[in-house]
C-alpha cells in the first residue's frame, strides 16, 4: 500500500469514526442528505474519503449484527453503559473484522487503538483492544493476512 493510500484509509476511518458517532446520537432522517453536508465541511474531496464512505455504509448496514458481537464480547459490561464514541470504535472495527476480508484483522485492531487514543480517554484502548481481540480469536482465519 502506498504512503497516500495509507493517508486515505487513515483519514476515511477517522472520517467515518466522526460520523458514525453523530450518527449514534441523532440519526438523521435522510442518509444520503446527512453524509452530503458532512463531506462538504471536510478538509478533502469527497472522493478522498471514499474507503470511508464505505466503511459508514457497512456499519449503518450490519449495524444491528455488529452490536450482538459486542454485546456477546462485552463480558459483564451494559451495552447501553459503553461510551459512544468507544461504540463507534468498536463498530467500526469489527465491520471490518467481519465484512472486509481484504484488511487483515490485526490491522483493523490496531486502527482502532489509535483511533481510541486520539479521541477517546485513556482506558479505552484496554477495554476496546479486549473485545476486538476475543472476536479475533473467533474469525478462524489468520488474523495477519487478508483474505478473498
Amino acid at each position: 500500500m502506498s504512503k497516500d493510500q495509507f493517508v486515505q484509509r487513515r483519514d476515511g476511518r477517522v472520517a467515518a469514526l466522526q460520523y458514525l458517532y453523530a450518527w449514534s446520537l441523532n440519526t438523521p432522517a435522510d442518509l444520503q442528505e446527512d453524509l452530503q453536508v458532512f463531506f462538504e465541511g471536510r478538509d478533502q474531496a469527497r472522493d478522498h474519503y471514499a474507503f470511508g464512505e464505505e466503511l459508514i455504509h457497512g456499519v449503518i448496514e450490519h449495524t444491528d449484527e455488529i452490536d450482538g458481537k459486542i454485546r456477546s464480547l462485552a463480558q459483564n459490561w451494559e451495552f447501553d453503559r459503553i461510551a459512544k464514541i468507544d461504540l463507534a470504535i468498536l463498530r467500526l472495527a469489527i465491520f471490518e473484522m467481519l465484512f472486509r476480508k481484504d484488511i487483515p484483522p490485526v490491522v483493523s485492531i490496531n486502527e482502532a487503538i489509535d483511533l481510541s487514543k486520539q479521541f477517546s480517554n485513556a482506558d479505552a484502548k484496554r477495554f476496546i483492544n479486549g473485545i476486538l481481540d476475543r472476536l479475533k480469536g473467533d474469525l478462524g482465519r489468520d488474523a495477519r493476512k487478508a483474505s478473498e
